[in-house]
């Protein structure tokens, strides 16, 4: 029971109802922490106790010691509290934080033990976002129409469960922001929908006629991020989609030995096809949206036609400046950071030269009201372990994704049909990941973690199995 509330509480990740021990002071509470720590005590740590654990997992090893370190090393720098929070406080946050992805990556990892066990797993996930899907459908209607009570209803049972209140803008899912549900959504559903549809494998039995439940929910899943108006959610799903297509042309070129110009010919005609519905649903979906829509009317209503004047109009300069800001701090301390979670510390020592006035949020977190004292992160995640674990942590964690990179490859160039889609599946989802990880910045946050805990799952399996099949072989 408790693996199947695991995988339906997913999308729920800012849980109104937290005990501060496990990150109740934080925006990153995930309502699948509850289930994950009964499978902790009764599943994975017994298996971690008696089986061998895949390669793949003990290359996360190096990543921890670099972050262990660096976080020893800070208290050495000197760094004075800031708003009332100091860096002993900071940093077991942090390393709190890690904890809880860790387990999520772990408990994904090791529990399931065969091919039925992962499509199940999948299976269940795919429930608990579809519950999120309707959700969020029921979010969109308000969007379409405007209706106070409506809205107001909805709101009200969105914080019953979630510490944030909804977005008369935009659809927001079970998610704490836009942003959250486009990412959860991109790495979490349509690596897999994708997946299904290049292999032609279904995680369901339902069809009608050439209608799969896979087509209809990838189809559901585009729709909301639409209305989320996330921006880096319309470019990673642009992304995904492309890769989708590059994948499948790949395979079936490579079967029907078509020459490599008349391959690369085909995919960029349908690559560019691809990129002309994309821009046609953003201006769309921007018609309900004149913030978004702002990514194209800059260009006709603004006489400064400047690409930084653009990045202000669009809101995208605070952005820059937390990636600034964060290397700037990578280069102070180039080898262990300056420990995690203490980025905050150093923002405004580290600032670029440039004037704050045009960017109030700048000016907000360096000096804040009361109430308003968060600590602000780098909002980039590859930029947030330069800044906070240096070089050493930066390398141990690129070594961590190459070994993923290479499962994925490994299941992708399998001759057998549910390797390949799981192959296809990892290969997408490391790819949305890439893209994702340059606008959050979060280790609470399960999706980056259950992605690469299932990838080291069917690979793990795919091997045991290749093992298994090759000792019978040997047998006399």
């Amino acid at each position: 029971m408790a693996w199947v509330l695991f995988w339906l509480c997913l999308p729920i990740t800012s849980f109104r109802y937290f005990p501060s021990g496990l990150g109740g002071g934080t925006l990153v509470r995930p309502l699948s922490l509850y289930p994950l720590l009964i499978l902790l005590l009764l599943a994975t740590l017994p298996r971690l106790w008696h089986r061998s654990l895949p390669k793949t997992v003990l290359t996360l090893l190096p990543f921890v010691i670099a972050v262990l370190m660096s976080a020893a090393v800070s208290f050495l720098l000197g760094i004075e509290p800031a708003l009332g929070v100091s860096v002993g406080e900071r940093v077991l946050r942090a390393l709190i934080t890690l904890a809880i992805g860790l387990s999520f990556y772990l408990t994904v990892a090791v529990i399931p033990t065969s091919s039925a066990e992962l499509r199940s797993a999948l299976r269940w996930m795919m429930v608990g976002f579809i519950l999120a899907f309707l959700w969020g459908s029921l979010q969109t209607l308000y969007i379409l129409h405007f209706d106070s009570r409506y809205f107001n209803l909805l709101n009200q049972i969105q914080k019953a469960f979630s510490l944030r209140k909804l977005f008369p803008t935009r659809i927001s899912g079970a998610t704490y922001e836009p942003n959250w549900f486009a990412e959860q959504i991109n790495l979490l559903v349509i690596p897999w929908l994708l997946a299904s549809l290049v292999n032609g494998r279904s995680l369901f039995p339902w069809h009608w006629r050439r209608i799969s439940l896979e087509g209809f929910l990838l189809g559901w899943a585009v729709l909301l991020i639409a209305f989320t108006f996330s921006r880096a959610g319309y470019v990673n799903l642009a992304v995904l989609v492309l890769g989708a297509l590059i994948l499948l042309r790949l395979r079936q070129f490579n079967r029907r030995g078509f020459s490599p110009i008349k391959v690369a010919g085909r995919i960029l005609f349908e690559s560019a096809l691809v990129l002309i519905l994309f821009v046609g649903l953003t201006f769309a979906v921007g018609q309900k949206n004149e913030f978004f829509a702002r990514i194209w009317t800059y260009w006709l209503n603004v006489q400064d036609t400047s690409f930084e004047r653009f990045l202000y109009y669009i809101g995208f300069n605070a952005r820059l400046t937390y990636s600034a800001t964060a290397f700037n701090t990578f280069q102070a301390y180039p080898l262990l950071g300056v420990g995690p979670g203490n980025y905050a510390f150093f923002f405004e020592k580290m600032l670029p030269d440039q004037p704050l006035a045009p960017t109030p949020e700048l000016l907000r977190i360096i000096s804040p009201e009361e109430g308003r004292n968060r600590l602000i992160t780098p909002k980039n995640l590859f930029l947030r372990i330069l800044a906070e674990n240096g070089l050493l942590g930066f390398g141990a964690f690129f070594v961590f994704l190459i070994a993923h990179l290479g499962s994925a490859l490994y299941l992708w160039l399998s001759p057998h049909g549910e390797e390949q889609f799981w192959g296809t599946a990892a290969l997408l989802g490391l790819i949305g990941l890439v893209v994702a990880a340059f606008s959050f910045d979060s280790f609470a946050l399960p999706n980056m973690w259950v992605l690469l805990g299932l990838i080291t799952a069917a690979a793990n399996i795919g091997q045991t199995a290749a093992s298994n099949h090759g000792e019978l072989q040997g047998d006399p």
